[in-house]
């Protein structure tokens, strides 16, 4: 593989959750036009024109970010602003006349807000102040609509307004750093309403910053040399994280909602379904129950809508199935053996509570580790009561291992020939016996 193609790949990466984020809010769901979600559709990243958010018509007009860059004189800086444009769609009949809904041969047209994405790239530049100019045109497009009969049945007339703002960039030494200030701010004129407000926005801003002989400083996991530095980084509405896939340093994505380094589409989305992430599953599940005409009413709402429709209905059982997702643990660390010699703190101490995993602890039996999904035959002995004697020689699965806070160890297990194990495991009832009480079926450890 070349290089080149290699850095293709690595900004294919980031830009697939820049994207996410882009479309964060515009539409999650093919909801319809009168559905109550889409009076309030554009959640993040809007820079509103002068005084918006002042006046209560709009959102703040900039946003501003800091980051830290390891790098020398001749290290260069790309940035690629992002955002949508909205475009009013307004439907007319062939009078002319302005129309919330105009149906043709069975076929809905409505009036919408539409997005258009545009992206603005500066660069590469050195590392040096700089400010630039982040124009975008307005204009009005008409699209006839014909009848089947090919006579005029009306038009659709998009409008988009004109947006303008700046970007500035200054650099600053930061011990062995440069720290990068990027601000972006809406410079268009004041609006008189809600409506022009949003119209001329920026909205679901973001940037891409990438460097060509640098690497960008992790502001969630610093080096120690850094840390102070990055504790003196401020942000405005936004977040910068690392981007691309894990081990990259060379592209960040400054972020209108939070996220972790090096973030990435839920493998289990298969193309751009929702919001890239695992409610994909239960949301296509209920596309599925729309009716005929909602669905018609909601692929006449946006061409995003129809799409999603579209493969959602196209979506094969292996398809389906790969969307219920995956089981990941949320620790890296591996279990423990108990009972932990090391745990020499007191058990209301938060960080007892923090470590403790039944579902992942274990404890030696005759040599043989015990854990979760382990098999063992029951031995009641020293605490047995007439319950516990009934399961004495049956074996039984192990669904987890406890510690409390008297440092004593029990053994949660199902029966396995119980007739109601299923139902005894759903309720979380298990059976308790202590280590000596259990006897290991699956062999000593390789």
């Amino acid at each position: 593989m070349s290089s080149e193609t290699g850095a293709d790949m690595v900004r294919a990466h980031a830009r697939a959750v820049a994207d996410a984020v882009l479309y964060e809010g515009y539409l999650l769901y093919p909801y319809r036009a009168n559905s109550r979600k889409n009076q309030s559709r554009w959640q993040f990243g809007v820079l509103g024109p002068q005084g918006a958010a002042a006046d209560g018509l709009g959102e703040d007009s900039e946003l501003r970010a800091q980051f830290l860059l390891e790098g020398t004189d001749t290290t260069t800086l790309t940035l690629a602003l992002r955002f949508l444009q909205l475009q009013q769609r307004a439907v007319h009949d062939s009078d002319g006349q302005v129309r919330a809904e105009l149906r043709v041969d069975g076929r809905s047209r409505l009036g919408w807000d539409e997005a258009v994405e545009q992206e603005l790239s500066f660069g590469p530049i050195t590392l040096a102040d700089n400010i630039f100019r982040a124009e975008i045109h307005g204009g009005t497009e008409t699209e006839e609509i014909p009848a089947a009969d090919g006579t005029h049945a009306g038009q659709l007339v998009r409008t988009r307004q004109p947006l303008t703002g700046l970007v500035e960039v200054t650099v600053h030494p930061a011990g062995d750093y440069r720290r990068i200030s990027i601000s972006v701010r809406n410079t268009g004129r004041p609006a008189a309403d809600k409506d022009e407000a949003i119209a001329r926005s920026f909205i679901g801003a973001h940037l891409i910053a990438e460097t060509g002989s640098g690497a960008f400083v992790s502001l969630l996991d610093p080096p120690p040399d850094a840390v102070t530095a990055v504790e003196d980084c401020t942000q405005h509405r936004c977040f910068p994280v690392l981007a691309g896939p894990e081990g990259t340093r060379n592209l960040l994505l400054i972020s209108p909602i939070i996220l972790y380094d090096h973030p990435e589409i839920a493998e289990q989305s298969d193309g751009p379904l929702f919001d890239s992430t695992e409610i994909d599953e239960i949301l296509t599940l209920r596309v599925l129950t729309l009716t005929d005409d909602e669905k018609s009413q909601a692929r006449a709402t946006d061409p995003r809508a129809a799409q999603l429709i579209d493969r959602c209905e196209a979506m094969t059982p292996e398809q389906m199935q790969q969307l219920h997702g995956v089981l990941r643990s949320p620790v890296a660390e591996p279990p423990r053996v108990l009972p932990d010699p090391a745990a020499d703190l007191p058990w209301w101490d938060p960080s007892v509570d923090e470590a403790v995993r039944p579902d992942a602890d274990m404890i030696m039996v005759a040599g043989v580790p015990i854990a979760k999904d382990s098999h063992v035959r029951l031995r009641p002995s020293r605490r047995a009561d007439a319950q516990d004697l009934f399961y004495a020689g049956r074996t039984a699965r192990v669904a987890a291992v406890h510690e409390d806070v008297d440092g004593q160890v029990h053994i949660a297990v199902v029966v396995e020939d119980d007739p109601a194990a299923e139902m005894h495991e759903w309720y979380g009832r298990y059976l308790y016996f202590a280590p000596d009480e259990v006897e290991p079926l699956d062999g000593a450890p390789s």
